[in-house]
């Protein structure tokens, strides 16, 4: 249950209308469920739109305050990636020190669930690898993906039935609403990391007076309705990271004296002129620039200079070994999700190129592939229902706190600009490090960083960081350079 992320068609205001969750809802039945928690399940339509219409369950969990006695009220919290409730069960402590002050209750979206419950619906065929466009870039590699993906949506629409109709972060925006009125709590107060931040634009937009405290990290900017700038965003901010992955690389890394993007540069056009040699076998030039692309996040930046340093030394087999992660099985619905949300219509084939060649003049070392990258995971998939970006329609919200990773390819860190833009009053917390920051920081046993300060002190307090804040890349300073 990974993070996806990816635009298109402007979403008429009129059709952006909020159905209201009641103002009040039956309490929540929280039940012991293991490592710590409580659980239940909020019953909401599948629609909200027809709020009378079939219902769907939502999985719901709770870690409660330290001291319930000092508590300050629920903090609703949403990780991305698909699923909330399992990542958090596995690593706790990702999130675990916000029960110095707050119940924290989790949230996973439609379709996803905790491990064993009637909500988590299992796909039978899996969403087909993102790297395809690029490791088969004529039409036939087009039209295969948009079958796979195609077969991988048919089998979640079956797996689902009626409430494959709710797969929007709309229709979770309503969730929300949902559940802080089943909170009895006045105001949300809210942290959206990653796809999380979709459903708190969704929310913002659609309860206004309802928004209390909100922090969005990692974002993904569902507000771009040209796919071509979106795409951009990404291919810009993806060339950029190979310029920080040689700053990096200078202050010492596997290529010693040598320039990481002169590696780069003399590398991709030997493999321009012949396949490198990797071992047993050859790393051509698009399998060297999905290697690249894999290696680019801060993490593997070790793994990257290593491989790099051996492919010029003549052998490319560790350049061969970054490959994406093979595809989830069984697959999981998330995927159809941010399809419906982010491009639920794609270009065909001829048009792409087109924006491709753009892409590819802004971009032209690595970041143009980006397209391709993101164009994959939607191909096929079904256009309904749909829920396309827009921009941001937030108007009387409170500051809301934006983290922006300035090594965060995963989520552009330029999507997450402008995303901040829309938003009166935000305040802006740029960080050297990459996606996901805050809870990783968290995970990693970063207690007092910077950035953790900051969250905390607006979400406890309401005290926003000055204008123009930034903070040092804590986990990025870890990285071994060995």
């Amino acid at each position: 249950m990974r993070f996806l992320s990816t635009t298109l068609a402007v979403l008429a205001l009129g059709a952006t209308a909020a159905a209201t969750p009641p103002a009040s809802a039956r309490p929540l039945g929280w039940v012991a469920c293991g490592d710590g928690f409580e659980c239940a399940k909020l019953t909401v339509p599948v629609d909200w739109k027809r709020p009378d219409g079939p219902k769907t369950q939502v999985d719901l969990a709770r870690m409660p305050a330290r001291d319930p006695q000092r508590s300050l009220g629920p903090l609703v919290v949403n990780t991305g990636g698909g699923a909330t409730i399992q990542p958090v069960r596995s690593m706790p402590a990702t999130v675990s020190e916000l029960t110095t002050w707050f119940d924290v209750v989790l949230i996973d979206p439609r379709g996803m669930g905790d491990k064993g419950s009637s909500s988590l619906v299992e796909c039978a065929t899996p969403q087909p690898g993102i790297a395809e466009l690029i490791l088969r870039p004529g039409e036939a590699g087009w039209r295969a993906q948009a079958r796979a993906n195609a077969a991988y949506d048919a089998s979640c629409r079956a797996a689902m039935g009626s409430a494959y109709a709710g797969l929007t972060s709309w229709q979770v925006a309503h969730d929300l609403e949902a559940l802080r009125a089943a909170l009895g709590a006045d105001r949300l107060r809210y942290l959206g990391n990653s796809y999380g931040a979709v459903y708190g634009q969704e929310y913002l937009e659609l309860f206004p007076s309802k928004v209390g405290r909100m922090v969005l990290d990692g974002v993904a900017d569902h507000t771009r309705p040209s796919l071509e700038r979106w795409l951009m965003d990404n291919a810009r901010t993806e060339e950029r990271q190979l310029g920080r992955f040689r700053d990096w690389c200078a202050a010492g890394c596997a290529l010693g004296d040598d320039d990481a993007i002169k590696v780069f540069d003399d590398l991709l056009a030997r493999v321009r002129r012949a396949p490198l040699p990797a071992g047993k076998g050859t790393v051509n030039e698009r399998e060297f620039l999905v290697a690249v692309r894999e290696g680019l996040t801060p993490p593997a930046w070790p793994r990257l200079a290593a491989a790099l340093r051996r492919a010029a030394d003549g052998d490319a087999t560790d350049l061969a070994k970054l490959r994406p992660l093979p595809p989830e099985t069984p697959g999981y619905p998330h995927g159809a999700m941010l399809c419906h949300d982010f491009m639920p219509r794609l270009p065909g084939y001829r048009a792409f190129l087109a924006i491709e060649s753009r892409l590819r003049a802004a971009a032209p070392r690595i970041g143009w592939i980006q397209g391709r990258y993101q164009v994959a995971r939607c191909l096929g998939i079904g256009k309904d229902p749909s829920n396309p970006p827009h921009p941001l329609r937030a108007k009387g919200v409170p500051p809301v706190l934006v983290a922006i990773g300035d090594t965060d390819d995963n989520t552009p860190n330029l999507a997450a600009e402008h995303l901040a833009a829309q938003l009166p009053g935000a305040r802006v917390v740029r960080h050297g490090d990459g996606h996901a920051a805050y809870l990783m920081q968290s995970a990693s046993g970063l207690g007092g960083t910077c950035l953790r300060r900051h969250v905390h002190d607006y979400l406890t307090a309401g005290t926003l960081p000055p204008a123009g804040a930034r903070c040092p890349g804590d986990l990025v300073a870890r990285i071994p350079r060995g």
